[in-house]
């Protein structure tokens, strides 16, 4: 009886922290969504980053439910609801460790290279009204940087140039008076002759990488520590529903 009892509050135990996980999981799901520094919009040619947010916000909801349930369920004694507890949290065990791995992988293909070809590609200008070109813009003008590398990005192999090709690069890579504020550009004319104190030529790849890698990492660390505690959950539950009449 003591054995049981013990399991019967470990089982309770971990499934609080399933649905602290699951909690966890749905904030950052949201922080995602919301994108609050812009990043999100710069890549929305890459299905994985675009989806990861509404993939944590439906994994932590979910989670957070299954949490709820497997206490309930431990509370009541009840044998059906544990065993479909542990079918679901298997089911989530599985789906979470590829999310994780897929995450991981992710992380590895944040590189320069990558970040300038679709730049290049998909870069319209400053009065382009399309979601990519005004996310850069806006980028550009809060970071007070230029392109991935500098201002060679808007160069002879870029769409930009194409579309202007008797301008060097975009007003947003011009200094301005409040670049928070995306104030007035201090001298446009100065700015593409590349005057010093005119112009910002560093590129914003670093700080483009570390915020993503930021989204990364932070998802994955609390992926794996899920994942640990479901299977905690899942081996009490089994536990549970076989001593239980």
């Amino acid at each position: 009886m003591g054995v049981l009892m013990f399991m019967k509050y470990m089982m309770f135990l971990f499934n609080v922290l399933v649905f602290t996980g699951g909690i966890c999981l749905l904030g950052i799901g949201i922080w995602i969504v919301a994108d609050p520094d812009g990043f999100q919009s710069i890549i929305t040619s890459n299905p994985l980053l675009s989806a990861a947010g509404y993939i944590l916000l439906t994994m932590g909801a979910a989670l957070s439910l299954l949490g709820f349930l497997g206490c309930y369920g431990a509370i009541r004694e009840n044998r059906p609801l544990l065993l479909m507890f542990f079918l679901l949290i298997l089911l989530f065990f599985i789906v979470e460790l590829v999310g994780v791995i897929l995450s991981l992988t992710y992380q590895k293909l944040i590189k320069e290279e990558n970040f300038l070809m679709e730049l290049k590609r998909f870069y319209k200008g400053d009065n382009s009204t399309e979601v990519f070109s005004q996310s850069w813009n806006t980028i550009m003008i809060a970071l007070s940087c230029c392109g991935i590398t500098g201002l060679s990005d808007f160069g002879n192999s870029s769409n930009f140039h194409d579309m202007y090709p008797l301008t060097p690069w975009p007003d947003a890579c011009c200094r301005r008076n409040d670049p928070v504020l995306s104030g007035v550009i201090l001298d446009r004319e100065q700015c593409m002759q590349n005057e010093p104190g005119f112009i910002n030529n560093q590129g914003c790849f670093a700080t483009i990488a570390r915020s993503l890698k930021k989204y990364i990492s932070l998802s994955g660390s609390i992926g794996f520590g899920v994942l640990g505690i479901q299977m905690f959950a899942m081996f009490f539950s089994l536990c549970l529903y076989y001593n239980f009449d």
